[in-house]
């Protein structure tokens, strides 16, 4: 990984992180913490730039996400695209 992509994936992680931690409900922000934790473990291994990429676009939409959710209190966090399991079928 070229030490750009790396130091733009480590501010992404740690931005995730950061906004993920002000969800006011224990149960939600402690899920929110360890869903990115997992996500970003089971990619780091990951070489292809060009798939790297597609992942850094994917953690960008959902650090916009994360920051929507927040921001909007009527909006349950449970309905986090980003939190959701993931789904192998297509729509």
């Amino acid at each position: 990984m070229a030490a750009s992509s790396r130091a733009q994936v480590l501010d992404l992680y740690r931005a995730m992180l950061r906004e993920s931690k002000h969800f006011s409900s224990y149960n939600y922000r402690t899920y929110a913490v360890r869903r990115i934790r997992d996500a970003f473990r089971e990619n780091k291994n990951v070489k292809d730039p060009v798939e790297i990429q597609t992942l850094v676009n994917k953690a960008k939409r959902d650090l916009e996400i994360i920051r929507r959710q927040l921001a909007s209190p009527g909006i349950k966090p449970w309905t986090l695209v980003l939190l959701a399991p993931r789904s192998n079928q297509l729509c």
